[in-house]
């Protein structure tokens, strides 16, 4: 009885990472044809994903001002993006992530000022753009300082058990990191806008560090250079490409048998990557959004197997205890026990699965544009299901 108990729950824990996971494909598949169909709550009713699925198809749609809203209602609910992502790890202490509201990693909130900016800059609203803009970089320094005590909490937990570093390493052996919390399209964008503002000391600080995440992108270093001699670009076209998914996240459940204990179920979240159909014509490589994304994700699998682990060991012990106590009530406490210790091992897959896999910048002159412009192109399987132009003063 007690196995056919634990064959039911361990099928059930899966069937929700499945589902979970049938959602997002449904959602990129949607994105993928172009239909950018999104929520019928009001704003304040969506839970942090909601905000920024529903936050990208408006801004796709050309619905400038509720794509913004949406941005707005996500940051007004993290305002300290930092204590959001403790609360991440928080939150798997003692119950599954599954259960909770979806707590967004710190990229989250940088893609959310990257497409603000543009959802401004096509509304024309050049100062709140502005505002963006230095709220973003405020915010990308507090990440870079937080995520570095993260790193330094994580070597600590680490170093005395070489076997959890072994199974970290093998699962983000072959994923290209950055050193930093930064995002490099939304500092280029950045740029772009004080350059052609003709704000040279802004535009400087922006594109160095653009042009220090990225160094073999020669436009940013043509950008760059026109700063450091205050000439602002004339006749001149920016087209920024989404192209692809950012990478997403399986569910691995398992089950271990322990002598005097029993069944002892962990799991844990696997990263994958979508595929791409590689750079456009001309464009060079902006952003690696699988780079930005494992940046921060492999310190929150650090905290994910060291929690996998105690975990485990501990609700192994109350289960035990539970079906071995002799009393009458053994058997619906050892159930009960069961259900809890499964249904608190489950591991958030969620993740902002619209975002793209790689960003692309081409950067050319034009004689026959009399303003500098802004394109932005969305291309997924090769196909491109979003282009718009915007007009630079």
């Amino acid at each position: 009885m007690r196995k056919i108990i634990h064959i039911c729950l361990f099928l059930f824990l899966g069937a929700c990472a499945s589902t979970t996971e049938s959602y997002l494909n449904n959602i990129q598949n949607n994105f993928a044809n172009g239909n950018f169909e999104t929520s019928e709550k009001n704003v304040t009713e969506q839970n942090n994903l909601d905000l920024l699925i529903n936050g990208i198809a408006l801004f796709h749609a050309d619905k400038y001002t509720e794509s913004d809203a949406e941005f707005e209602e996500f940051n007004k609910r993290n305002l300290n993006e930092t204590s959001s992502s403790i609360s991440r790890e928080a939150a798997g202490l003692l119950l599954g992530g599954g259960v909770n509201s979806y707590k967004p990693y710190m990229m989250d909130s940088l893609f959310v000022s990257y497409y603000q900016i543009w959802d401004l800059l096509a509304l024309s609203d050049w100062a709140n753009a502005r505002v963006v803009i230095n709220q973003s970089y405020a915010r990308q320094q507090n990440m870079s300082i937080e995520y570095k005590k993260m790193i330094e909490e994580n070597k600590n937990k680490i170093s005395e058990n070489s076997e959890l570093n072994e199974i970290i390493d093998k699962n983000t052996a072959d994923w290209v990191v950055f050193s930093d919390i930064m995002n490099p399209a939304l500092m280029y964008l950045s740029g772009i806008y004080f350059l052609n503002d003709g704000d040279f000391d802004n535009a400087i600080t922006y594109l160095k560090r653009a042009n220090g995440m990225m160094p073999e992108n020669t436009f940013i270093k043509q950008d760059l250079e026109m700063a450091q001699k205050r000439i602002v670009p004339k006749n001149t076209t920016w087209q920024f490409i989404d192209s692809g998914f950012a990478p997403r996240l399986r569910e691995q459940n398992a089950g271990i048998f322990l002598p005097n204990i029993g069944m002892v179920y962990f799991s844990f979240s696997e990263p994958y990557l979508n595929n791409d159909f590689g750079a456009p014509q001309n464009a060079q490589l902006l952003a690696n959004v699988d780079a930005m994304f494992m940046t921060e994700y492999r310190e929150y699998q650090t905290n994910e197997v060291l929690r996998s682990f105690t975990s485990a060991a501990s609700k192994a012990t109350l289960q035990a205890t539970m079906y071995n106590s002799g009393s009458d009530s053994a058997p619906i406490l050892g159930i009960l026990s069961s259900i809890y210790t499964v249904a608190s091992s489950n591991t958030d897959v969620r993740t902002w699965a619209t975002l793209p896999k790689y960003i692309y910048v081409i950067r050319k002159n034009e004689s026959e544009t009399s303003k500098n412009n802004l394109i932005y192109t969305r291309i997924i399987n090769g196909k491109i299901t979003d282009n718009k132009q915007i007009n630079l003063k």
